[in-house]
Order: structure tokens, then C-alpha cells, then sequence
């Protein structure tokens, strides 16, 4: 028999190096998950995303156990660490701020494709 689902979370760490932060403590301590454990489970699973921002999806059970999906860095992200840059413009329609070639967006849209899963 399937176990009764209680919460879903999503959150955003940086992969392969997440740490315990009060905002994440204030999401998942309340769901009643190990945030040590979970923090140390998210980064070894993220371990090839290091460096970028990664989504998960943090199904929670009656009995507090817990399972996680990784999604796909958000595109803007990864325009940014393709082109080089710390942060976008401040006015996209006057400043320019960085260049990006087509073979380079191919890539991007490749890495966007189906989620990656994780435990």
C-alpha cells in the first residue's frame, strides 16, 4: 500500500554544496525531516550540478519519512554561468551585459531536459 502523502516542498539550494540555513530550517523542520540528513542526501545527489542553483521537489509521508526529485537549473542561471557573468542587467532593454552564441544555447536547452531524479 502507497504511503499517505502529508506535504510536498519545493526549494532551491546550490547544488552539491547546500548548507543548513534558517530559511531552510524553517520549511523543513516543520515537515519533521532530518535537515542534516537531507542536506547531506541533496548534496551528494546534486554533486554533478555544483555550483548551480537546483530546484527540488520534497515529497513528505505520514510517517516522516521523505523522498526528493531534482529539477533542472533555471535557464536564466544558466545563461548567466555560460556567458560569465555574476548577475544580470539592471535595464535588459538599454544594457547589454553579456553574449551568448547559438551552438551555446543548444546546449543549454539540451541540459533542460527531463528532471533528474534523486532520493
Amino acid at each position: 500500500m502507497a504511503k499517505k502523502i502529508t506535504k510536498k516542498i519545493k526549494i532551491i539550494a546550490s547544488g552539491g554544496a547546500a548548507v543548513l540555513t534558517p530559511a531552510m530550517g524553517q520549511v523543513l523542520g516543520p515537515a519533521g525531516i532530518n535537515i542534516g540528513e537531507f542536506v547531506k542526501k541533496f548534496n551528494e545527489a546534486s554533486k554533478e550540478m555544483r555550483g548551480d542553483l537546483v530546484p527540488a521537489e520534497i515529497t513528505v509521508y505520514e510517517d516522516r519519512s521523505y523522498d526528493f526529485i531534482l529539477k533542472t537549473p533555471p535557464a536564466a542561471n544558466l545563461i548567466m554561468k555560460t556567458a560569465g557573468l555574476a548577475k544580470g542587467s539592471g535595464n535588459p532593454l538599454t544594457t547589454k551585459v553579456g553574449k551568448i552564441t547559438a551552438a551555446q544555447v543548444k546546449e543549454i536547452l539540451e541540459f533542460q531536459g527531463p528532471s533528474r531524479g534523486g532520493a
